[in-house]
C-alpha cells in the first residue's frame, strides 16, 4: 500500500553531507546539488540534512545556503532593511519571539499566495482582479505593521549604548512578557480571521 492510498505522509528524506561538501540523497542513492534541494523544497518534498560522519542536523545551515545562492542569481526576495532587522535581533531579548512570528507571517502569506494565483488565472479570462489584489496587499501590510509595533514596544525610543550607564532617577525600560504574549495572540487571531475570509 503506497502513501497516497494509506493517507500517511511520505517519509522525510535524509540527505547526507560529506566532508567534501557533497550531498547524498539516501532515497535515490545519488548525489545532489543545492539546486536539486531547492527544487525539492518547491515541490513540497520534506528532507533533513545530516552530517554523514556525526549525524548532526545541518538542515538549517543548508537551507540558508540555498537562500544565499538563490539571492545571488538575481531574484532578490529579501530586502536589505529586512536583513538588517533580522541581524539586529540576534542576541536580543525579543529574538526568541521572532521565529514564531515569521512562521505565522509566512503561513498567512502562503494562504494569500494561493488566492493571488487564482486571481491571476481569472485575469487571463478577462477579469482583472486589481481591486481584490490591492485588498490582499493591504491586509499583508497591516499584519507586518502590527508586527513591527509589537517588536518595537517603546515607539521611537532608542536602545541604550552598550557602554552608557543608566541615568540617575530614570529606570531602565523592561519588557512586559505578558503584553508580548497578548500581542502574539491578537496577531494570530487576525491571521485566523484572514484565513477564514478566504
Amino acid at each position: 500500500m503506497n502513501d497516497a492510498t494509506s493517507g500517511q505522509a511520505p517519509p522525510v528524506i535524509n540527505i547526507k553531507k560529506y566532508a567534501n561538501r557533497r550531498l547524498y540523497n539516501t532515497a535515490t542513492s545519488s548525489y545532489v546539488t543545492l539546486d536539486n534541494l531547492a527544487e525539492m523544497v518547491k515541490t513540497g518534498t520534506d528532507f533533513i540534512v545530516t552530517d554523514a560522519k556525526t549525524g548532526e542536523d545541518l538542515t538549517r545551515s543548508v537551507l540558508t545556503q540555498i537562500i544565499v545562492e538563490q539571492e545571488g542569481k538575481g531574484q532578490s526576495l529579501l530586502p536589505i532593511k529586512f536583513l538588517r532587522q533580522i541581524i539586529g535581533f540576534y542576541d536580543d531579548s525579543l529574538g526568541g519571539v521572532l521565529p514564531r512570528y515569521l512562521e505565522m507571517s509566512m503561513e498567512s502569506f502562503a494562504q494569500n499566495e494561493s488566492n493571488m494565483r487564482k486571481l491571476m488565472q481569472d485575469a487571463f479570462k478577462g477579469m482583472f482582479p486589481s481591486q481584490r489584489m490591492e485588498e490582499i496587499g493591504k491586509q499583508n501590510l497591516a499584519l507586518f505593521e502590527s508586527a513591527m509595533k509589537m517588536f518595537n514596544p517603546f515607539g521611537t525610543m532608542t536602545r541604550p549604548q552598550a557602554n552608557s550607564a543608566p541615568q540617575p532617577g530614570r529606570p531602565e525600560a523592561s519588557i512586559d512578557v505578558q503584553s508580548l504574549k497578548a500581542e502574539l495572540e491578537s496577531l494570530q487571531a487576525k491571521i485566523d480571521r484572514l484565513a477564514r475570509d478566504r
